[in-house]
């Protein structure tokens, strides 16, 4: 017989996980659709390795999911920790940073603030991956994507920063 203090408790269900993933990707998209102002990015000064336009969506897509895995999966483990603590509060500030990319970089054209955003987005994870290495490896793991991708992204943003107008700046 299973009684419910046997039971390990669910605090985070995966419908929480599809939540959070509506409410981020549509302030993500309500500024500048759902790939962004392709225009926009296309008319940059880009480093060679920038990704193309077209593999932003499906990038972030397969990052989002593999982080909300992780997410759920560090938040249902026990005993829940100060350390479980503390990476709900980072990858709750990286999803913030993710919502609010769009906004900054295509809607306000500011370069500038996207590079920053991205490069927030950047030490957030890597704290976050540490965070989440110490608690539970497979969930690090799939952490791990989306810091390398923010690594590029970092590069990217920071290169189209220094080599671009920002209108927002009047730079």
């Amino acid at each position: 017989m299973i009684t419910s203090a046997s039971r390990q408790t669910r605090t985070f269900p995966w419908w929480y996980a599809v939540i959070i993933f509506v409410v981020a990707n549509t302030i993500s998209i309500l500024p500048a659709g759902y790939n962004g102002d392709e225009v926009f990015y296309n008319n940059f000064v880009r480093p060679s390795i920038a990704p193309p336009d077209w593999l932003f969506a499906p990038m972030w897509l397969f990052l989002n999911i593999t982080s909300l895995i992780a997410l759920w999966m560090v938040a249902n483990s026990q005993p829940f920790t100060t350390r479980h603590r503390l990476f709900v509060v980072l990858e709750s500030v990286g999803w913030v940073l993710f919502a609010i990319f769009n906004t900054l970089y295509f809607w306000m054209g500011s370069p500038i603030l996207g590079a920053i955003d991205t490069a927030l987005g950047l030490m957030v994870g890597v704290m976050s991956l540490a965070v989440c290495w110490t608690i539970n490896r497979r969930a690090a793991f799939l952490v791990l994507p989306r810091i390398l991708w923010l690594l590029l992204a970092t590069y990217v943003s920071v290169y189209v920063a220094f080599n671009n107008v920002d209108t927002f700046f009047s730079r």
